[in-house]
């Protein structure tokens, strides 16, 4: 199931200056929430397991079931959105997992991908969104006038932009040090940037609904985009110093705009 990977010299310095201990697997197969037998089989390959679990209080009462199942006790790595690269700290060393269906993308994308995931670890940012919002999911399902999947959808996408705001500054210096990833960075911020400016037209006309908007919009925070609004409000640092607290706040304002 899991096969070391080969790094390319720029990626593996990035590992080595912000989580050298981390080790970088290929996945057999594609998964959006690999199963709980599956991940125990890391503990082949690592020093050892730390599952991570959420307190249910946290939940609203609607939750998805996949949602409830990775806040139980059971281990669990890996989310829908999540992409084609995951990380986990919930393993002893952590571990960056790729998976096959990021094959035929350009070398250059997938080195960039593979340093974003060693930038996150490195920050010590939570693994999901629920270790982002804590208590104050529930109180963010309140404010976020949608079915569970699309508040989930949107919580996802909040957590994103928020590591997004951090990780960037660490992008930006790239270009001193390693030009290649910085190229490959501002080349995906590049290919966002039109779809990013048409959101509030394409919104309007129903070609997009509001949370894949904030997916698109929250992915493009980490490319240090410019954003419509309403979601020029999350481009901040207000955000990235407030981060669930100010994310509630925005959904409230957001959601009672829209619905006037």
């Amino acid at each position: 199931m899991f096969e070391p990977r080969n790094l390319s010299s720029s990626v593996s310095a990035v590992r080595d200056l912000h989580a050298p201990d981390a080790l970088v697997f290929d996945c057999a197969r594609d998964f959006e929430t690999l199963a709980p037998a599956q991940a125990e089989d890391l503990g082949l390959v690592v020093d050892g397991l730390e599952p991570t679990s959420y307190p249910d209080e946290w939940l609203p009462a609607d939750t998805p079931a996949l949602l409830a199942r990775y806040a139980g006790s059971e281990f669990t790595i890996g989310m829908p959105g999540d992409g084609s690269i995951v990380w986990t700290h919930q393993t002893a060393p952590p571990v960056v997992l790729v998976k096959p269906r990021i094959e035929g993308s350009p070398d250059p994308f997938v080195d960039f991908l593979l340093a974003e995931a060693f930038v996150e670890l490195g920050l010590e940012v939570p693994e999901h969104f629920l270790g982002f919002f804590e208590a104050e999911y529930r109180e963010f399902d309140r404010a976020v006038d949608l079915e569970p999947a699309g508040t989930y959808q949107i919580a996802a996408a909040l957590y994103d932009g928020w590591v997004g705001l951090q990780s960037r500054d660490v992008f930006a210096e790239w270009h001193a040090d390693h030009s290649d990833l910085a190229a490959a960075w501002q080349d995906a911020g590049s290919r966002l940037e039109g779809r990013v400016s048409e959101l509030p037209r394409a919104v309007a006309r129903g070609d997009t609904d509001f949370a894949d908007a904030a997916e698109l919009a929250c992915a493009a925070i980490k490319h240090a985009l410019e954003l419509p609004a309403p979601f020029a409000a999350l481009e901040t640092e207000a955000y990235r110093d407030h981060g669930s607290s100010y994310a509630v706040r925005w959904a409230e304002k957001t959601f009672d705009a829209l619905s006037e």
